[in-house]
């Protein structure tokens, strides 16, 4: 046997997982996959930057604020239901954004789409940290995986259609999200209603908890950093649709990575404190390169790349954290959290673009890696909830542990502690 105890693989799934984690990466491209098209839509469409940049602000912002009513919704209609409202929303709306003729339309059919993506990725997470074989950490693996693969395949498959046309990745997102939604309606059982009804306060209320509101205020700063690079990076850096593609999916594919492979070993070396705290500093210390070296397009390229592992690491470790480190029901925290994380997220890119206006390049990157100290320093003042989460999280992973490793352990214990008291 072997001298360490095996945690049961994340990736060992039922096939009703495996299918929302499907609808996950499709979901997660939507983020990435216009990056590549936004200096083509700015110039085709004749719009600013900043205008430009508002199809992440409606479509974040909207999003924050559906996630208010994400539980209100499942809890009366069931999980399932609310997974195929949200999937058939993003279908017509991704649609309906690429049919659009005029910048203002695609912002107001981003914003629809913001509605349908609130309904899923609330709903999602909850499916499958429930129906996840593994346990807690390995459905949050398994869910930061899928965000990793749809983070670094969106500007990819962005590039390659927006070289054709930029209507080419909306249309791409309702085809994937109609496949997508098929899936979930053929192999994710129905699940029964709660038996209580949540209501649309529940996440506002559960912030009352320092803990809950402390990492959503921290995710709110490290939010307007990430989607400062995200939304206004491709503007300086002037490159074609294509090489966009490639330089975001290189960002992407750092994310996927770190999310999955280098967080979980960073995090148990040491600890969801230092391993936030140090990873937070050196985003905040990229953005700066960024903006200092704004003119220099190889060090802008090499800087937003590597942005990728710190987002890998952040996302994974503080989806757990946050899940852990409030007493309320999880879909709960999680509509709580996120309602407070995306408000950053959408407001950043906005504001990146304006900035740039009024002052000049440099500014939005200086401004964003202001942003993500302060959230180091947010962060900080919950130190001892941190401790709390990471206790938390070792009982549940010693639940999910098999049985025979834990008495094979015990033993090598207490063997231990035999020789140590005969010497």
């Amino acid at each position: 046997m072997s001298a360490h105890a095996s945690a049961p693989s994340p990736f060992r799934q039922p096939k009703a997982v495996w299918a929302v984690a499907f609808a996950c990466v499709i979901s997660f491209m939507g983020i990435g996959l216009v990056d590549p098209i936004l200096p083509a839509l700015s110039s085709q469409l004749h719009a600013t930057p900043s205008q430009v940049s508002l199809l992440f602000t409606s479509y974040l912002v909207v999003t924050a604020v559906a996630m208010l009513v994400t539980g209100f919704v499942s809890s009366r209609i069931g999980a399932k239901r609310t997974l195929v409202a949200g999937l058939a929303v993003i279908v017509v709306f991704s649609a309906l954004a690429g049919a659009s003729g005029s910048i203002g339309g695609i912002v107001g059919f981003r914003a629809g789409w913001g509605l349908g993506n609130a309904l899923f990725i609330a709903t999602s997470l909850a499916v499958i940290v429930g129906s996840a074989s593994g346990g807690f950490a390995g459905a949050i693996i398994l869910y930061e995986t899928a965000l990793g693969v749809g983070i670094a395949v969106g500007p990819l498959l962005g590039g390659e259609l927006g070289g054709i046309s930029w209507r080419g990745p909306f249309f791409g997102v309702a085809v994937l999200m109609a496949i997508a939604l098929i899936a979930t309606l053929a192999l994710v059982q129905p699940t029964p209603t709660p038996a209580r009804r949540a209501s649309i306060l529940d996440p506002l209320k559960a912030l009352r908890h320092r803990g809950l509101l402390t990492m959503g205020l921290m995710a709110l700063c490290y939010n307007w950093g990430f989607f400062t690079v995200l939304g206004y990076a491709p503007f300086p850096m002037e490159l074609g649709t294509h090489e966009l593609g490639y330089v975001f999916t290189g960002w992407g594919v750092l994310v996927a990575v770190f999310s999955v492979f280098a967080a979980p070993r960073l995090q148990a070396r040491f600890g969801i404190a230092r391993t936030l705290y140090l990873n937070l500093a050196l985003f905040a210390l990229d953005i700066l390169v960024i903006g200092v070296f704004t003119d220099s397009r190889t060090t802008l390229i090499a800087a937003v790349i590597a942005a990728g592992a710190f987002i890998g690491v952040n996302n994974t470790i503080t989806t757990q954290a946050v899940m852990t480190v409030s007493p309320v029901e999880r879909p709960v925290a999680s509509a709580a959290y996120g309602f407070v994380r995306f408000i950053g997220g959408g407001l950043a890119p906005y504001a990146a673009g304006r900035l740039a206006e009024h002052y000049d390049t440099h500014v939005p990157f200086y401004v964003g890696a202001a942003a993500v100290l302060v959230g180091l320093a947010i962060l900080s003042t919950g130190h001892s909830l941190l401790a709390d989460a990471e206790r938390a999280q070792a009982a549940e992973a010693a639940r999910h542990t098999p049985a025979e490793n834990r008495a094979e352990r015990l033993e090598r214990d207490a063997l231990a502690e035999d020789i140590g008291s005969a010497s």
